[in-house]
């Protein structure tokens, strides 16, 4: 069995690195897989991507042409569109030409294929949901407003007041090009996109499942707090909280905003706050107590060293599928505080590996920032934490339910 993962990158983002975790899993199992990237970070030699200076520089054209068309919308939202226009790729042909068993799609934006080519794959398709795109008109998440059950146009995202706008465009060639693609399974990563694909009309009438995203927990792992904290040069005796994400500042989304609105409301005085992420502001915002900016971690050791040196994680998100940083933080038995919304149910249970604070009441996330550090039983709630991503997440167990899916996709095709 051939399985062939394209992603836009290998392993910068989140979406990206969940999908080489995949990759990893299933080689760790015996699969023959590889990784099909329009571009590449790593050195891993199952990975493919462009080779050649000339392939290399119409990957960076495709990345900055497919925006274009948004241009128009000067008062459009920070969150994430992507039209999927730009034509000649050769994705298409790549993937035809290494023949896998299944092609298994990630998150494929940025310019890195034509929503046209999809049905020039010869294959059968599995699609993982990273975010919403492949059932919208082009956002990555639709600000609540539900469009993607019907159809789409005056897109409030790009703050459209017209019908027939890009993401009405959009929508319709999905739509065309979904119904033509006759073998195609989906995967929901979490409970919550797996019912929003179900109810879109793009997906609808597809094979939709939900498979999560694995982690290696011989990776992710606790490590001693105090150790950790002296390799970061973080205080000793202090209660540190930790924020982080791509574009932690930047991306609306990512709530940093509520974060400091939550941070204003803790009684607790003994306290600093951990950023990573991103770089420190030339304008930081005044929090009335330290703040460590660390910068990018792309290595999962020094992640592991970082969950692992502060007492709580808050992913104060707007909206999340099925968050890495949530995940990698329960796997080394850091509690984590966040909004009960999108995937964030599968995987903290409320009090018992952390707190699911409503939406989107950020006195309710400094409650369950100052339960988790003042909880009687730490080592309990630590183990909590681990446990639900040993039982629910590990890789090899993960990897093997893909394994079994695709299985039965290419036994039914027989």
């Amino acid at each position: 069995m051939k399985i062939l993962i394209v992603s836009t990158y290998d392993i910068a983002g989140g979406a990206a690195r969940a999908a080489y975790r995949l990759h990893q899993g299933l080689t760790g199992i015996g699969v023959d897989s590889s990784m099909l990237v329009q571009k590449k970070y790593g050195y891993e030699s199952t990975v493919i991507g462009p080779e050649t200076r000339r392939q290399k520089c119409i990957a960076l054209i495709r990345f900055f042409l497919d925006p274009i068309p948004l241009r128009i919308f000067k008062n459009r939202r920070k969150t994430l569109f992507s039209p999927a226009w730009v034509p000649f790729s050769n994705i298409a042909d790549k993937i035809n030409s290494l023949n896998p068993d299944i092609v298994h799609l990630h998150w494929i934006a940025s310019g890195m294929i034509r929503i046209e080519d999809l049905q020039r794959i010869k294959g059968p398709i599995v699609w993982s949901l990273h975010d919403m795109w492949a059932f919208t008109g082009g956002c990555h998440y639709d600000s609540l407003c539900e469009k993607y059950k019907s159809k789409c146009g005056s897109c409030p995202v790009l703050n459209s007041k017209h019908t027939i706008d890009i993401s009405f465009r959009l929508f319709k060639r999905k739509l065309k090009i979904y119904n033509n693609i006759k073998d195609m399974t989906v995967v929901g990563l979490s409970r919550w996109i797996t019912n929003c694909a179900k109810k879109s009309m793009l997906l609808k009438s597809k094979v939709i499942v939900n498979l999560p995203n694995p982690i290696d927990t011989k990776t992710f792992k606790p490590l001693d707090k105090k150790n950790a904290r002296e390799m970061l040069n973080l205080p000793l005796q202090r209660k540190l909280i930790l924020f982080g994400a791509m574009h932690a500042v930047s991306d609306p989304n990512k709530g940093f905003n509520e974060l400091h609105e939550a941070i204003g409301k803790l009684s607790l005085s003994n306290k600093d706050l951990v950023i990573f992420g991103s770089g420190k502001p030339s304008e930081p915002i005044d929090f009335g107590f330290p703040v460590h900016y660390l910068g990018y971690f792309q290595d999962d050791i020094a992640l592991r060293v970082l969950y692992s040196a502060v007492d709580v994680t808050v992913v104060p998100s707007l909206l999340e599928n099925l968050s890495n940083v949530v995940m990698e933080s329960l796997a080394c038995g850091t509690p984590v505080v966040a909004f009960n919304v999108g995937g964030n149910p599968d995987l903290i249970v409320h009090k018992q590996n952390g707190y699911l604070a409503r939406p989107f009441e950020t006195s309710d996330i400094a409650k369950g920032i100052e339960w988790v550090i003042n909880h009687s039983e730490p080592e309990l709630l630590a183990n909590n934490a681990r446990k639900k991503v040993l039982d629910c997440f590990e890789m090899e167990k993960v990897a093997k339910r893909y394994k079994k899916l695709y299985e039965e996709i290419i036994d039914n095709r027989i």
